[in-house]
């Protein structure tokens, strides 16, 4: 995107955190903002959005939420971008998106002598725990549009915190956990370990090429069970990293996340239109991460419901499509 455009973007995402939520404190007392109406959504669904056959089709219109707010609370006349991980794989925090430019989606966090992030397994025993080499920041950041955003709800992903060294963010405590209004500043820990192992171009045209089911393609996304592999979504979290980025629940607490997703959201289009006949209104998955506790497999008439964040439920089959349903929009 042009810089000015990109400006507008975060323009755009700076109002939205600047506007007042809808979700009652009654429900979520941590939100403070339209910005943090999505963040809870997210936090309070993790657990059916994730591994599960709702992932791609609820995210999807989760991203697409977020852009008609940008445009019908903000006046955002852009698009909504996408992050093309392995451009700079081998060098994220020195690209345009994290380069701290006020054209940029802010800069990395400080710089802090650091160990890694450990991620133990999303549901216990299943995966092993992950252990990630460094970024090239770790504490808050202090350049870009988003210098002075504070961060309101999370983490609530380990009952440790995020674990880097020397930045721990603990989980709040108190009855409302990481639901809970917890103000502090934005972090992040961006570095190529992960983009390289898991975003590279190779590993992004075997899942293009060679995934020929939604259950594989969707396995390798978000990386095999059981295999301590992040998969690409994995790893274009995880470069992120710090917090909340660096946690399953409240990831969406960091803007990046939107680009993120829409990459995500970019790659699932382009394979669908791979055959469009077999993959179009291709469902894998039940209704639960990992199917824990065991639910129903995914049906085309299942409902999204994306709660205070934005407008009426609709069925997976109306999110199937980037050009049917509710949605007018390709990828270029």
């Amino acid at each position: 995107m042009p810089p000015l455009e990109r400006k507008a973007y975060t323009d755009a995402v700076l109002c939205l955190q600047a506007k007042t939520g809808l979700t009652p404190r009654s429900l979520i007392p941590g939100v403070r903002s339209r910005f943090d109406d999505f963040v809870a959504t997210h936090q309070n669904q993790t657990g059916f959005i994730h591994f599960s056959g709702t992932f791609l089709g609820w995210h999807r219109y989760y991203v697409w939420s977020y852009e008609q707010a940008l445009r019908t609370e903000c006046g955002y006349t852009g698009y909504q971008p996408y992050w093309d991980w392995s451009k700079w794989a081998a060098s994220p925090q020195t690209s345009p998106m994290f380069d701290g430019s006020p054209y940029s989606m802010g800069g990395n966090g400080e710089f802090i002598d650091h160990t890694g992030l450990v991620i133990p397994p999303p549901v216990a025993g299943v995966n092993p725990t992950i252990y990630l080499e460094p970024g090239f920041g770790g504490g808050c950041v202090q350049s870009g549009p988003f210098s002075n955003m504070t961060v309101n709800l999370g983490p609530i992903g380990a009952a440790g915190g995020l674990i880097i060294n020397g930045t721990e963010t603990n989980v709040p405590e108190g009855p409302d956990g990481g639901f809970g209004y917890n103000p502090r500043c934005l972090k992040r820990d961006v570095g190529p370990f992960c983009l390289e192992k898991y975003n590279n171009y190779t590993r992004i045209y075997d899942l293009m090429t060679l995934r020929k089911t939604i259950a594989e393609f969707q396995d390798d996304l978000e990386g095999p069970v059981g295999t301590g592999d992040l998969g690409p979504h994995g790893g274009g979290h995880f470069t992120i990293g710090g917090d909340p980025g660096g946690d399953l629940f409240t990831s969406p607490g960091d803007p990046a996340f939107y680009l993120h997703h829409a990459q995500v959201d970019r790659l699932w289009t382009l394979w669908q239109a791979q055959d469009p006949s077999t993959r179009q209104y291709a469902l894998s998955g039940t209704n639960t991460m990992l199917n824990q506790p065991p639910s129903a497999n995914t049906t085309l008439t299942d409902y999204i419901n994306l709660g205070y964040a934005a407008g009426s439920p609709l069925q997976m089959q109306d999110v199937m499509s980037t050009v049917a349903g509710p949605f007018c929009y390709v990828y270029i």
